[in-house]
């Protein structure tokens, strides 16, 4: 495919070279799906009587940092394939409608790669250096997730890479640092946040459907179609609801994490949100609750378990 040589003329002038340009670039309302299986995996440790909050510190840095040039490499490759516009929907656009020169999107982004290495380095001489090849790996996907000759964003795959690798993995990182060891009931309590994640993808890919169909995209939301992804999407909400249930009646979690519940608006909002817009401008409140019912529901699901931890 021959990308839109449109794409490659000069960027448009940024009419705002501010603070903001730069923090839409790191594409803030993702950068919880990061955060939120920190927070949950340090809160799993509390239960062990275990916390060092210079590892909390770096493994939440390092995550960011790596979250942020995931999303700046995702800008300048679809840059790169000619997929993004300046009038292309979505929080991207830093290239083609801010004139911000790909090449310092690129080398910002690998300088985050830089400084997460070296948190990286830290986190394993204070833990154990096979963590070290994880970190690779989880960096590698972050890159490949839209670079490289086959992206996994492009394939029915990037649902399950993103909800791996950013929640499940994350939440068993910080657990592991703080504790030396992975446990059943952390690999439980990481699940709905897996699916959580992956969920964000989905509801992306549920609002580019037509865009991404037509420069040859395989994602989960063409093959299914619209319709269908966004009941897989309600059931994967409603599942999570449930796994929680499952957690507090076979004891792997406290009665307090029931409070997930609350996000539950948020859950709704998205779904009904898909269900009722067809154009990509006004689907995107329905992405964004996506995006805050994993950061709601990550959170409650902490407090939840530290509030269990310290008064059951």
């Amino acid at each position: 495919m021959q990308p839109n040589l449109q794409h490659h003329s000069k960027p448009a002038v940024a009419s705002n070279r501010g603070f903001q340009v730069w923090w839409q670039m790191t594409r803030p309302h993702t950068l919880t799906a990061s955060f939120v299986p920190v927070l949950l995996g340090t809160a799993l440790a509390l239960k062990h009587d275990h916390f060092h909050l210079g590892l909390f510190a770096a493994m939440l840095v390092a995550s960011i940092l790596i979250q942020a040039a995931t999303n700046m490499f995702n800008e300048y490759f679809d840059y790169k394939r000619g997929l993004d516009t300046e009038h292309s929907v979505g929080i991207g656009g830093t290239i083609v409608r801010d004139g911000i020169k790909p090449k310092t999107v690129i080398n910002l982004a690998f300088g985050f790669y830089g400084i997460a290495l070296l948190l990286g380095v830290y986190i394993c001489a204070n833990s154990s250096w096979w963590l070290a090849v994880v970190g690779l790996v989880c960096m590698a996907v972050g890159y490949f997730y839209t670079g490289g000759p086959f992206p996994i964003a492009y394939t029915p795959f990037g649902e399950v890479f993103s909800g791996f690798f950013m929640g499940m993995l994350i939440i068993l990182i910080s657990f592991f640092i703080q504790t030396g060891t992975v446990t059943s009931t952390s690999i439980l309590v990481s699940v709905p946040s897996m699916i959580l994640v992956g969920m964000i993808m989905l509801s992306n890919n549920i609002r580019d459907l037509d865009g991404d169909k037509e420069n040859g995209r395989k994602t989960v939301a063409i093959l299914l179609g619209k319709k269908k992804a966004i009941y897989l999407l309600a059931g994967m909400f409603t599942f999570s609801y449930l796994w929680v249930l499952g957690l507090i009646i076979s004891g792997n979690a406290p009665f307090w994490t029931a409070i997930v519940i609350l996000s539950a608006p948020k859950a709704i909002k998205a779904t009904k949100g898909f269900i009722a817009n067809n154009i990509p401008i006004k689907m995107a409140p329905a992405m964004v609750a996506t995006a805050q019912t994993n950061t709601i529901f990550g959170f409650l699901l902490a407090v939840g378990i530290f509030i269990g931890h310290y008064f059951s």
